[in-house]
């Protein structure tokens, strides 16, 4: 998941105006962030109302003030238990921007980037239990090999994974620059950088089982949005985006699209976007971090079926 600066909301117009917004509709930012894209929705709502999400506690330092904006600080994962808790069986929009802001790269305390030594830390919430550095220290070497390949998609996991045991074995891995020093060795002094960064994103990715958590997410977008309602996502990576794209093609994460005994075509969701949707030269210009943006807009069929 490549990183955006949270002041600058990525693909704004594009994912907004995919939501069709009406004034009197009710919709939800699963991702608030810096808040970009809830204030963005905000102004096309009248009586409407605006429900953010976002694990991160920091986010609270930025919160609009609006008597049609409520903010629950959750993972998205659980986001139909709190529209029910809060009396909304289905909802006009969904949207979500999967992307990390650049107040956790950017922030060495928290451990995400290889270019500040820090903890190694990763977690986006204080809540959750295994830092990054935890599961170096208590993953098989086949494990290491797993999330690396899965969640990196690095070139020869199974070096990398072998490197890590080896190391820690002589003395624990705790420290962001410590796993860049023992993995250095491994890459050509000309692409250090750019084979580090899918092995950080790997770990990150399984402290905050963020594949987990879209999964889940996806699973109940279906049934709380109201027919022609839309769903909107933004993604940064290819394991995200293909997630996001077969939920949109089939309504399950294989993509499979099912037909009744009659040949219709049983899918909760119509894709709005032939071509996925990225950021323009201009955007990339003004925020590099948003080069890897990639956005899939769908509107709620009439289909019932699992709802």
């Amino acid at each position: 998941m490549v990183a955006i600066d949270y002041h600058i909301p990525v693909l704004l117009p594009e994912s907004v105006s995919g939501l069709a917004i009406k004034p009197d509709g009710i919709y939800v930012d699963l991702t608030y962030g810096g808040g970009g894209h809830s204030r963005e929705i905000l102004k096309q709502i009248r009586n409407g109302k605006l429900i953010a999400f976002d694990q991160d506690p920091a986010v609270k330092e930025r919160l609009i003030s609006d008597k049609r904006f409520e903010f629950v600080q959750h993972n998205f994962r659980y986001f139909a238990n709190y529209l029910k808790y809060m009396g909304y069986e289905q909802v006009d929009g969904i949207l979500a921007d999967l992307g990390v802001s650049s107040e956790h790269l950017d922030n060495p305390e928290r451990g995400f980037s290889f270019r500040s030594d820090a903890d190694l830390d990763m977690r986006m919430s204080p809540g959750l239990k295994q830092t990054a550095a935890d599961i170096l220290q208590q993953s098989d070497e086949q494990e290491l090999k797993r999330i690396f390949r899965d969640y990196g998609e690095v070139a020869n996991p199974q070096r990398i994974a072998r490197r890590i045991v080896e190391t820690r074995d002589v003395k624990p891995i705790k420290s962001t620059f410590s796993l860049a020093e023992c993995l250095r060795p491994l890459f050509p002094a000309n692409r250090e950088n750019k084979m580090m960064a899918p092995v950080f994103q790997a770990l990150r990715i399984a402290v905050n089982q963020e594949i987990e958590s879209l999964h889940e997410m996806l699973e109940q977008t279906a049934s709380h949005l109201k027919p022609g309602g839309r769903l909107a996502v933004i993604s940064y990576h290819s394991l995200e985006d293909r997630l996001v794209k077969n939920y949109i093609k089939g309504g399950n994460s294989e993509g499979v699209i099912h037909t009744d005994l009659f040949g219709n075509t049983m899918t909760p969701f119509k894709p709005l976007n032939r071509k996925v949707i990225v950021p323009g030269p201009e955007e990339i210009e003004r925020n590099s971090r948003a080069r890897s943006a990639r956005l899939r807009i769908a509107e709620r069929t009439e289909y019932q079926a699992n709802v």
